[in-house]
């Protein structure tokens, strides 16, 4: 990846049913599926849609983001955060979503679970049962751990979900 793309992030109550629907909508064959959890890596629209088993979520949206190159770019937008006094969260090498992680989760009004991920993917984690546990965030249950955007604080390094 060269460039950044949105990344939506979507409650769904039939992960069958709607990864099925979103692959004949955008066309492509989802890029990462697990229990309770699927991705797809859309090159038109640029658009990273990520989608969780999520029957009794309030909101259909779960989080947004932007998916960013690398983790310099990542840490760019956290100076910039920095310099304009938003709240935010830094996680390095943070277990999320069935991967590897460096982001920087920035509070925003009117945003399921209180904000904007940007992140870099460093690497796959593990299938469920791994030793990373099952990568389980931002889907049922969850809602307060460090790569949903709860925990941690500007300029500090929460724990990543393990």
């Amino acid at each position: 990846m060269t460039t950044s793309r949105i990344q939506l992030a979507l409650n769904v109550s039939d992960l069958d049913a709607a990864t099925r629907f979103y692959t004949d909508l955008f066309g492509v064959e989802p890029a990462k599926q697990r229990s309770g959890y699927t991705n797809f890596v859309v090159a038109d629209p640029p658009l990273k849609l990520v989608l969780f088993e999520n029957p009794g979520a309030e909101s259909p949206l779960n989080h947004l983001g932007v998916e960013m190159a690398s983790s310099a770019d990542v840490r760019v937008a956290a100076e910039r955060l920095d310099r304009a006094g938003m709240p935010h969260s830094f996680a390095e090498s943070d277990r999320c979503c069935h991967a590897v992680q460096d982001k920087v989760w920035v509070e925003a009004p009117d945003v399921p679970l209180g904000g904007w991920e940007l992140y870099t993917v460093l690497a796959d984690d593990p299938a469920p049962g791994s030793e990373s546990g099952e990568g389980v965030c931002c889907g049922a249950g969850a809602s307060g751990s460090t790569c949903c955007g709860g925990g941690g604080s500007a300029g500090q390094e929460p724990a990543g979900v393990d």
